[in-house]
């Protein structure tokens, strides 16, 4: 929780508390339904609300964003993202029911509002958004292929719509063919644990 605080400290007492009960509650589902690593549950703050964080460090949704998570699993990155939102509003998607009945019961258990969760495949949802996130569950070219009918054509960010993606290692190839349009951002630039010296922000526009 230091982690969150020392990187945004202008939180409210209400995105503290949120933050702060998401440790008890994946610690209690992961016990039953594993949607993290069981080995990697006590760095829950950093490995998983930090590294979804960095999305916020990118950019400032303006209230009325609508954001689409792909392959949420338990929730990553868009619960985080929701607290921190919350005049934001998240669909959270997932192939897998047993990962989103998690996500939904953490979602509820924090009071959060401005969050749908789907158990479906992104092929079928019909829904408009401002921009798609994903943490590392597809090959880039793949999301955009299947997600960009679901990118709206109504900008009201300062960024353009389009896709962000939280990733690690070398990218070369998956963003060859967006060079000239992605966006490389590497998340040491916003936070210094040595875990987030290979992982990347990708940011690519809707063409």
């Amino acid at each position: 929780m230091k982690n969150i605080e020392n990187y945004f400290p202008a939180l409210t007492e209400q995105q503290k508390n949120q933050f702060e009960a998401l440790s008890a509650l994946y610690t209690d589902w992961n016990s039953k339904i594993n949607v993290i690593s069981r080995k990697d549950i006590d760095n829950l703050y950093l490995h998983h609300v930090l590294h979804s964080l960095a999305i916020a460090k990118y950019i400032n949704f303006l209230p009325g964003t609508t954001i689409m998570d792909v392959g949420t699993g338990g929730g990553f990155p868009g619960i985080p993202l929701a607290i921190f939102f919350p005049e934001a509003r998240f669909l959270l998607i997932d192939s897998i029911g047993k990962k989103v009945r998690v996500a939904e019961e953490v979602a509820r258990a924090i009071g959060l509002t401005n969050v749908d969760m789907v158990h479906s495949r992104v092929e079928e949802i019909k829904q408009k958004f401002h921009f798609v996130v994903s943490r590392a569950v597809m090959t880039l070219p793949e999301l955009i292929r299947i997600t960009r009918k679901n990118i709206t054509k109504e900008e009201i960010n300062a960024l353009p719509n389009g896709f962000i993606c939280l990733k690690g290692g070398n990218l070369s190839a998956e963003i060859a063919s967006f060079r000239q349009i992605a966006e490389e951002v590497s998340l040491s630039t916003y936070f210094a644990d040595p875990f987030f010296k290979t992982k990347k922000l990708i940011y690519v526009p809707q063409r």
